[in-house]
């Protein structure tokens, strides 16, 4: 069962299972009860999410050059041991259980969860 991939408030997959906000800060305006109902998350896990400083670092690039430093900076923030166990865990449970992962940008190819796709990959996590 892969992990899927997913931008957080948009509708789930029939098969999406569990999902994960691997994000910094839970929705604004939305009541904490509502959180897995209105398909932001079901759990928050902001071990995934890069730090305040390399967050920045992403939302500030405007060249190549500037989000190679993020990749590259939000890539040794997952190197660290606990993020890079929990990566390794994520891949093993994507061959038996049904998840997604997720964060709230509008486009993937400029967001931590395009580069936490290619980190599970790395990983050999079995992926939608």
């Amino acid at each position: 069962m892969p992990i899927r991939i997913v931008r957080l408030g948009t509708a789930r997959a029939e098969d999406e299972g569990l999902r994960v906000g691997t994000v910094r800060r839970p929705p604004r305006g939305v009541a904490k009860a509502r959180f897995a109902q209105d398909d932001w998350y079901d759990v928050w896990y902001p071990d995934l999410a890069p730090s305040v400083e390399t967050m920045k670092l992403g939302l500030a690039a405007t060249t190549d050059k500037d989000w190679a430093a993020f990749v590259k900076a939000y890539r040794k923030e997952m190197a660290e041991p606990h993020a890079a166990r929990t990566l390794d865990l994520l891949a093993a449970l994507s061959h038996s259980a049904a998840m997604s992962v997720g964060c709230y940008c509008e486009e993937e190819s400029h967001c931590h969860r395009g580069i936490l796709r290619a980190l599970l990959d790395e990983r050999g996590a079995t992926l939608a």
